[in-house]
């Protein structure tokens, strides 16, 4: 998992990634939200989903503390990253401003 998370993560397009948990009220939430901001921005950015109970070490090294939390990378660097719940367009317009 981590060699291949390294490697979404260097992409050159940005990699949304949504830290979450089936578990967590919030993150169901924001699944749609997030369908929505993939529709609304296509190729422009990659969205993965990554499930901290299953992969607890990639969690504690992104220092995930709680879900959701959603990290924006770009050729393996942190750009912006938040915890909760965001509304489609707050989140399209953080996106857009690091494409």
């Amino acid at each position: 998992m981590k060699s291949s998370f390294k490697n979404i993560i260097s992409s050159e397009i940005p990699v949304l990634v949504d830290f979450y948990a089936d578990w967590c009220g919030p993150c169901k939430v924001l699944a749609p939200i997030l369908k929505q901001v993939k529709d609304q921005l296509g190729d422009s950015v990659k969205i993965i989903k990554i499930d901290v109970d299953r992969n607890a070490s990639l969690a504690e090294r992104y220092q995930v503390r709680g879900v959701p939390t959603m990290i924006l990378f770009r050729d393996g660097k942190t750009l912006w990253r938040q915890s909760g719940v965001m509304q489609k367009n707050d989140l399209v317009k953080v996106i857009e401003s690091y494409a």
